[in-house]
């Protein structure tokens, strides 16, 4: 094809703009008409191909899995904004007060447990900021250990289900979410383990970095403490139970199971006295904004692939991909690190919706397990939340952090938290079973 530059020229438009800053889906549907237009001058763009934009718009706006997405919105939102989020954080650090690191171990607990409730990054990174920085700045936590581990645990949601991360790879891969959601769990608690490990080891090492909490802060003890610990856990475990429970024992999907879990945390926040008018309408306007930015996301990458296909560029790429030095291996190579470098600069939406989508026909090929694939995918893309200078875990802590507490202190704490999110990685790489092996039993297959 004479002009077959033009797709990766797109493509590498689209990364320009949307590294710029500009909002994402019109940096794509700009992108999207302007290379139309090129195209179409030089006559290897039909202009017809446009029409049809309605009917891919109207398949979005009609797919039942992506109606997921605000339910764990609503779900995670009425957590943070109800105080139930808090509660857990503040009884979590007086259980582990007594080790060194103790408060960071609480707080990979307590990310744990709320990603396994919410699945949304913002609120918990948010909820812990505000609540356990302080309190880590007072015990003369090491700064960037302390920024560190709560922007690494506030992304956990991504990888542990129900994740809104398995929720779109699931769509843009053609998988069921419940299989996803199976497949990542034992990698998602080993994710939350190493974390935790990794705290405990540098306590350890540099006890100066990680003090306990002092004797005079554990005034909580004994039965009085016991019924505490009860009393927080049993919400964020009912949710869990209700939400994953449904999905894994086959009795709702996990738009259904969703819609349980929004349920649910209204039914908890009023059982606990913290829903007011107020609170509803802050949930509901967090969900409202998060869903709509996916879906003109969407609507927007649905512009820029249709022109990119048209233009060959998904033919470039799969040639590309196809024919790397190492054939299997260096595909996955590749694809791992293309995601990876591309989550310095983008968020995992434009990721999901841009690139995947051109990895999928040359994973077909190659003979890669989509499972797999999707959630080592999913593993990955959880970086582009913590990698430097466009991390979104950064700027949530970044903007509830107290003084004393600069960028570069979050950028600082972040990398050791990479490193061992890419160990996490690779070991799921070289072990696949820790992803196949819970759905092979739950799904005989």
């Amino acid at each position: 094809m004479e002009y077959e530059w033009l797709g990766p020229t797109m493509f590498l438009g689209a990364l320009v703009i949307l590294a710029i800053g500009y909002p994402v889906t019109f940096s794509l549907g700009a992108v999207a008409i302007i290379f139309g237009i090129i195209g179409a001058s030089l006559d290897v763009f039909d202009p017809i191909l446009i029409r049809a934009m309605p009917s891919r718009i109207f398949n979005i706006m009609s797919n039942f899995t992506l109606l997921a997405i605000p339910y764990f919105v609503f779900l995670g939102s009425m957590l943070e904004k109800s105080g139930l989020a808090e509660d857990l954080l503040e009884t979590m650090g007086v259980l582990f007060g007594p080790i060194r690191g103790g408060l960071a171990i609480a707080v990979v607990v307590v990310g744990a447990l709320l990603a396994a409730t919410t699945g949304v990054v913002a609120a918990t990174v948010v909820a812990m900021g505000l609540i356990s920085l302080p309190i880590m700045m007072r015990y003369n936590y090491n700064k960037e250990l302390a920024c560190g581990v709560i922007c690494a645990s506030g992304t956990l949601g991504q990888i542990i289900p129900p994740s809104i991360v398995l929720v779109v790879l699931g769509d843009q891969i053609g998988l069921s979410v419940g299989r996803l959601f199976i497949g990542s769990l034992i990698p998602g608690l080993m994710l939350a383990s190493a974390l935790a490990f990794y705290c405990w080891i540098i306590a350890q090492i540099k006890p100066d970095t990680a003090p306990a909490l002092p004797l005079s802060e554990r005034t909580l003890r004994g039965s009085k403490l016991a019924l505490k610990v009860v009393k927080v856990m049993i919400p964020p475990l009912f949710l869990i139970l209700a939400v994953l429970g449904s999905i894994f024992f086959g009795l709702a999907t996990a738009t259904e199971a969703g819609a349980v879990g929004a349920l649910g945390a209204t039914l908890l926040a009023l059982a606990n006295r913290r829903l007011s008018f107020k609170t509803f309408k802050e949930v509901s306007d967090a969900t409202m904004r998060v869903t709509t930015m996916v879906l003109f996301i969407l609507i927007g990458s649905t512009a820029f692939a249709l022109v990119f296909r048209a233009l060959e560029g998904d033919a470039f790429v799969f040639d590309i991909m196809s024919n790397l030095p190492g054939g299997y291996w260096g595909f996955m190579l590749v694809s791992m690190l293309v995601v990876f470098v591309l989550g310095f600069f983008i968020d995992f939406f434009e990721i999901c919706f841009i690139v995947i989508p051109l990895f999928v026909p040359v994973a077909l090929a190659l003979d890669v397990d989509l499972l797999w694939f999707a959630v080592i995918l999913g593993a990955n893309l959880q970086t582009s939340f913590l990698t430097p200078p466009f991390g979104f875990a950064l700027f949530y802590l970044r903007g509830v952090s107290p003084p004393g507490i600069t960028t570069g202190h979050i950028y600082r704490g972040v990398i050791p938290f990479i490193a061992v999110q890419m160990a996490v990685v690779i070991l799921v790489i070289v072990f696949p079973a820790l992803v196949t092996y819970l759905p092979s039993i739950s799904y005989g297959t």
